[in-house]
C-alpha cells in the first residue's frame, strides 16, 4: 500500500493493473497494487533467492495476490502460501493465480493472518514471509485520509489506533512458521520506523532488523531475521 493515489475508477474500469512486470487483475473489493510496493517485492525477490534451492515464502495480507505471484514469477522454485481474510481479496488472489500459471507453487488461503497456513505447513519450515498490511490509523481515516475508503475496501487500510496493528500481530505469530535465520518484511507508513523498530526490539525474537528506502529516501520497508 502506497499513499500516492492511482485513479481508483479507472483502474478498476480497465480490469488490471501492472505490478513487478505482471499483468494483474484488480476487482473492487481488493486494494489496486501500488508502485511503491515493489520496492517490498525486491526486498523479497533478493531474500527468496538467497534461500536455497526449495524456498519456502508466506505473502499475508496478500489482497490482489501482488507480491505472492510475484515472487513465484521472479523466483521460479519458491513455494508460495497466501492468505487473507476478506472475500474480495480471497477470490481475486485466485483468480491471479490462475490467470499467472502458478497454480502449482502458489496456494491461496482464507482467514485470519498466519492461522490458515499454520494450520497445513510444518512450523519452522518458512524461509520468507511478506506482508503489506494495513497502516493507516482508524483517526486518519476519520479525518485527512477518509478519501480513501471511497473507492477501496477498509480492511486495506485500517491498521487501528495507530496504525500498527497488524505488523505487531504478525511480528508474534511468525516466529513459530519461521526458520531460524528466517527472514519477516513489512510495508508501513511514512514516519513510522522508529515505532516498527520498537516492535521488533520489544520483541526479543529477530536481529539485524534494517530498512529499506523508497526513491525519495524514506523509510517503507522493514526486514527482520529471526534468532
Amino acid at each position: 500500500m502506497s499513499e500516492a493515489q492511482p485513479d481508483v475508477r479507472e483502474v478498476y474500469q480497465r480490469g488490471k493493473f501492472p505490478f513487478m512486470g505482471l499483468d494483474l487483475l484488480v476487482a473492487p473489493g481488493a486494494l489496486i497494487p501500488r508502485p511503491e510496493t515493489e520496492l517490498l517485492g525486491r526486498e523479497a525477490v533478493a531474500l527468496v533467492k538467497a534461500a536455497g534451492p526449495s524456498p519456502v515464502v508466506i505473502d499475508v495480507c496478500c489482497g490482489s495476490g501482488n507480491l505472492g505471484c510475484a515472487i513465484a514469477v521472479h523466483v521460479p522454485t519458491a513455494k508460495v502460501f497466501a492468505s487473507d481474510l476478506t472475500d474480495g481479496c480471497f477470490d481475486l488472489s485466485k483468480k491471479n493465480v490462475q490467470h499467472l500459471g502458478l497454480a502449482e507453487r502458489v496456494r491461496v488461503f482464507q482467514g485470519d493472518l498466519l492461522a490458515p497456513i499454520a494450520a497445513v505447513i510444518e512450523p519452522l519450515s518458512v524461509d520468507v514471509i511478506v506482508c503489506n498490511p494495513p497502516y493507516i490509523s482508524t483517526g486518519r481515516l476519520a479525518a485527512d485520509r477518509a478519501t480513501l475508503l471511497e473507492n477501496e475496501p477498509r480492511e486495506a487500510f485500517d491498521g487501528g489506533p495507530y496504525g500498527l496493528s497488524i505488523h505487531q500481530r504478525v511480528i508474534k505469530d511468525a516466529l513459530a512458521l519461521l526458520k531460524p535465520k528466517g527472514h519477516l518484511l513489512f510495508e508501513f507508513g511514512l514516519g513510522q520506523e522508529k515505532q516498527m523498530a520498537a516492535l521488533f526490539t520489544r520483541s526479543k525474537a529477530y536481529e539485524n532488523v534494517r530498512f529499506a528506502n523508497n526513491d525519495s529516501g524514506a523509510p517503507r520497508v522493514v526486514v527482520a531475521t529471526k534468532l
